[in-house]
């Protein structure tokens, strides 16, 4: 082969989009079905919960749905449908590293242990651990909580924290086992329990969602560091710089004020934090 044919079969290639040239992973498994699978958690207001329309809605969804439309621009595929598949607390990590869905779109939070599994977009929130009570409680703090009952999820970051916090300060409380949110609050509003632990933004919406809000108050204190980020595949560099270049955008732009203030306009303006969270992820191009 002559010298200038292979000049320019070597132009050629080098002109083929980077995606075409290695499409694998998690794309390649979407350009093959047409189908990109969701994951969503059925209760976790105002992250990831079923709307009065019977979809799943809320602040992770939105961001979710900007992705979406990212990858159908990465792989020149409009008409790549959208799957949604409910995800417990207890399963939630499974579905991901199994490959029964692409994305975790909740409220999980990221740690170390779990990015032994898992990978994680840029961050999307940050929380912190807090207790519901009743309006009548004398609980102001995690220090009031000796001889207590307190509700909280297994498996979730919460447990771990309120254990901590509770052996730094000496204080015994019982711990009440919970399956999700909606029977955490049931476990406070019967008197199963003196306070639900949780993430603060989450018991917000429990609360603003209760059949009569003014008997539950958010206690103050906070006593841990949850920060939120969609879960994903290890080991899928491709799909991973996708959801970054979403979310990048996203930070850069009016839209994610928007989105902040449709679903947390009840907290008032948006934490220091927050905001330094989302300048920090607003990578440029």
């Amino acid at each position: 082969m002559k010298r200038s044919a292979v000049v320019v079969l070597l132009v050629l290639s080098m002109a083929v989009p980077a995606a075409a040239q290695e499409l694998q992973g998690t794309l390649k498994k979407m350009k093959t079905a047409g189908t990109i699978v969701l994951g969503y958690r059925e209760n976790s207001a105002p992250f990831s919960f079923v709307g009065s329309d019977g979809k799943p809605t809320g602040y992770s969804i939105d961001l979710c749905t900007r992705i979406v439309t990212e990858v159908q621009e990465a792989l020149s595929l409009p008409q790549l449908k959208v799957r949604w598949a409910p995800v417990t607390v207890a399963d939630r990590i499974d579905a991901v590293t199994s490959g029964r869905i692409d994305m975790e779109c909740g409220s999980t939070t990221v740690t170390l242990s779990r990015q032994e599994r898992v990978d994680f977009s840029p961050l999307i929130f940050i929380d912190g651990g807090g207790l519901l009570v009743g309006t009548s409680s004398q609980i102001r703090s995690v220090s009031d909580l000796g001889d207590k009952k307190v509700a909280v999820i297994p498996g979730t970051t919460t447990e771990p924290a309120l254990q901590a916090a509770l052996q730094k300060r000496l204080v015994r409380a019982q711990i009440v086992p919970v399956k999700d949110h909606d029977e955490g609050r049931a476990a406070l509003e019967s008197g199963k329990a003196d306070a639900y632990a949780s993430d603060r933004v989450l018991l917000v919406g429990l609360l603003v969602g209760s059949k009569d809000p003014e008997k539950l108050t958010l206690v103050d204190e906070q006593f841990s560091y949850e920060p939120y980020g969609l879960m994903l595949r290890r080991g899928d560099a491709a799909f991973r710089h996708v959801v970054n270049r979403a979310l990048s955008r996203l930070y850069r732009s009016d839209e994610i004020v928007r989105i902040y203030e449709k679903w947390f306009r009840v907290l008032g303006r948006p934490s220091p934090a927050l905001v330094l969270m989302y300048l920090l992820n607003a990578v440029p191009e």
